[in-house]
């Protein structure tokens, strides 16, 4: 893990520079004459000495990196309600529907709104990948609304499903060098995946309104990899600590093995705090604190996504629905709940 940079904006939201190395399990990037001389790194689960451990630094090929910007959406009414609350039980449904609820799949608020419009003037003015304004290849986003509605205030109206980029006529950010010059910039895709909303069930504000009432109000997102309409993640029951954490291995598996190299996901703060809590034991104190703390409303973190390559071409499965097959003995279910586990971070009290 390297800081390259620390940079804090006004107020309004909180940009995080730093770039840190995500190493997923069983991957292997690698030089093949490293392999040899450091036999430790071969199936050793999280591999991070790839390099002479008194060097302090490691060696990754190029091609098998890509830059992952991880963006919290920006405010909600949700977070209003539990600041002026002082808890999370403004977000439980009570006795009726949780879809009657008022704070069900939040939508933001006007000062979520400027938060939003704030981060995009700051990433046009971001210099990244020789340019002089930070431009994205895809955007992935929660299908949650509060996630929708900031990537729209974030990025603009995204490419159509299906255009190629070569049809696009969009320009660079004005006031740019590349916008004086008519350089056009494509529009990123915006990809909806299940995979990284967040951690479902319990909290009203984390179930989701039907993809066909959501896709009509954002008809540029690319809705086509869900697999249901209606919401069959949300419950009374929250989703456990381990499953948010399997789920968000399996959504860094399935970015390493995308084409694009420069990746935008608006998620949530419990999605990324269980996902950057399996990270980090081997870095030094400061930068793990920087890598799982809580992030902040529209706060962007950026990380450098290094594949092993031992799974490349590796099919991921889509996330889908737990569904269990009906009984045939017709007697009461008697539901066991395990022993509790102990965990390498702390969870359950975060903000939604």
């Amino acid at each position: 893990v390297f800081m390259r940079s620390a940079k804090r904006s006004s107020d309004i939201c909180t940009v995080h520079t730093y770039t840190i190395g995500i190493f997923l399990q069983n991957c292997n990037i690698i030089i093949e004459t490293m392999a040899t001389s450091f036999p430790s790194m071969i199936e050793d689960g999280f591999q991070y000495k790839l390099g002479p451990p008194e060097s302090g630094c490691s060696i990754f090929l190029a091609e098998r990196t890509k830059k992952v910007h991880f963006i919290r959406h920006a405010e909600g009414y949700h977070n209003v309600a539990t600041k002026e609350t002082g808890s999370n039980h403004c977000l439980l449904r009570g006795d009726k529907p949780a879809a009657e609820h008022p704070l069900y799949d939040s939508r933001l608020t006007a000062k979520g709104i400027d938060q939003a419009k704030e981060l995009r003037h700051i990433l046009a003015h971001r210099p990244s990948g020789g340019r002089s304004f930070t431009a994205f290849d895809l955007v992935v986003v929660s299908p949650l609304t509060r996630t929708c509605e900031t990537a729209l205030h974030i990025f603009g109206q995204p490419r159509m499903p299906g255009s190629p980029p070569f049809l696009e006529t969009n320009t660079a950010p004005p006031g740019t060098e590349e916008f004086e010059r008519g350089i056009t910039v494509p529009a990123p895709r915006f990809l909806v995946r299940e995979e990284c909303r967040e951690r479902y069930g319990h909290y009203v504000c984390d179930g989701r309104r039907n993809i066909s009432e959501i896709a009509a109000e954002f008809p540029r997102f690319d809705f086509s990899e869900l697999e249901t309409d209606k919401d069959e993640f949300y419950g009374d029951d929250r989703e456990s600590d381990e499953d948010c954490c399997a789920r968000a291995r399996t959504f860094l598996e399935w970015l390493n093995a995308r084409p694009e190299k420069c990746i935008a996901v608006v998620t949530h703060s419990s999605f990324l705090r269980h996902l950057f809590g399996q990270f980090g034991e081997r870095q030094t104190q400061a930068d793990k604190d920087n890598l799982q703390r809580l992030a902040g409303n529209c706060e962007l973190r950026s990380v450098v996504l290094c594949s092993h390559g031992n799974k490349d071409g590796k099919e991921i499965d889509k996330l889908r629905p737990k569904r269990t097959a009906a009984s045939t003995i017709q007697v009461p279910s008697i539901r066991v709940r395990p022993a509790s586990t102990h965990n390498l971070f702390d969870l359950g009290n975060e903000e939604e």
